[in-house]
């Protein structure tokens, strides 16, 4: 670096008042070459312009910082921050809740029911042959039975008081086989039906008056079975 006069003047002077070296030490005490004279303090000398008195030796090598900071690489960049540690994972869902219970199994309920027809309605005077309006009525029971679960079904004819027993009792038991024998052609099971005649027996009314005597002439159905309920 060239100085002018002056300035050379008095750097020369301030370098004969003080010694100054072009040589270190390294850390066992053994000199090593640098490249900016030294003080014996070791402090780099600079000139009056402030700038380092760079030796011969100097090579961009041997810049320092705060000589020369455009021959310094920069120092490398601190390392990026590590990567934030992951989310915890979500936590597992909740068990299902349990199935509701399964409905309980239909429930077979038990009945037994009893229809009486007046004998009138069914049969003429004196006679075993159903009426048509008979048939009706005997429809309309035949469809309450449809999917019931018959157990046994018994059919009960009765006559008034006017005749002789065995007259009554033959012509009781030919009705109730004639109600038997048409639920049958319904779809009834035979299996499932008795029959009997009980004549003048077991009257539910006096004898002694034509409505008693209408009351008396009479057919009555049993049905004991039992049907299941869907709720």
């Amino acid at each position: 670096m060239k100085l002018p006069a002056r300035y050379r003047y008095l750097f020369l002077s301030a370098l004969s008042a003080v010694s100054v070296s072009a040589a270190g030490k390294d850390i066992e005490g053994n000199q090593k070459n640098t490249g900016y004279w030294l003080d014996q303090r070791g402090t780099v000398v600079v000139d009056p312009y402030g700038l380092c008195w760079r030796t011969g030796y100097f090579s961009k090598d041997l810049a320092l910082p705060e000589c020369d900071p455009s021959l310094v690489p920069p120092p490398p960049p601190p390392p990026p921050p590590p990567p934030p540690p992951p989310p915890p994972p979500p936590p597992p869902p909740p068990p299902p809740p349990p199935p509701p219970p399964p409905p309980p199994p239909p429930q077979p309920v038990p009945f037994v029911l009893t229809i009486t027809f007046g004998s009138d309605e069914l049969f003429d005077f004196d006679r075993a042959e159903l009426k048509a309006r008979a048939r009706a009525k005997l429809d309309d029971l035949a469809d309450q039975l449809q999917g019931a679960d018959i157990k046994s079904i018994l059919v009960v004819g009765y006559t008034d008081g006017v005749g002789t027993d065995a007259y009554n009792d033959k012509l009781s038991e030919k009705r109730a086989v004639s109600v038997r024998d048409y639920l049958v052609s319904k779809g009834v099971n035979p299996n499932l039906i008795d029959t009997q005649g009980r004549g003048k027996r077991d009257p539910v009314a006096s004898n002694a008056t034509k409505e008693g005597r209408a009351q008396n002439r009479r057919v009555e159905v049993k049905v004991d079975g039992s049907r299941t309920i869907v709720r």
